[in-house]
């Protein structure tokens, strides 16, 4: 599911700048954005039970901001693109490391 292209080059910038500013190759998470475009990636990632890999390698490198939650929570603009309990949940994942943006 693609939503527009603003927000799609905005989660294809997650990989590239996580890519060259820390030298991470989110293999998995390009391949999610290829297959389920950048809001049908966005959205399976905020609905996952648990973090992801890469959440987890960010979240270890004190990049946050280069997170798919930090995107959505942090953009009003792209908030009608989710359910009011998905920014929600992205909101509590980001808020579980005291890392809430606005807060």
């Amino acid at each position: 599911m693609k939503g527009p292209i603003g927000f799609e080059k905005a989660m294809h910038g997650i990989y590239t700048t996580a890519k060259a500013e820390l030298g991470y190759n989110a293999r998995i998470f390009l391949r999610m954005l290829h297959d389920h475009g950048g809001l049908g990636t966005a959205k399976k990632l905020i609905n996952a039970d648990t973090i992801s890999d890469g959440y987890a390698f960010l979240t270890g490198h004190d990049r946050l901001d280069l997170t798919v939650e930090y995107l959505v929570v942090n953009n009003e603009k792209w908030h009608h693109l989710f359910e009011p309990i998905e920014i929600e949940r992205a909101r509590k994942r980001l808020g579980a490391l005291n890392e809430t943006p606005g807060s």
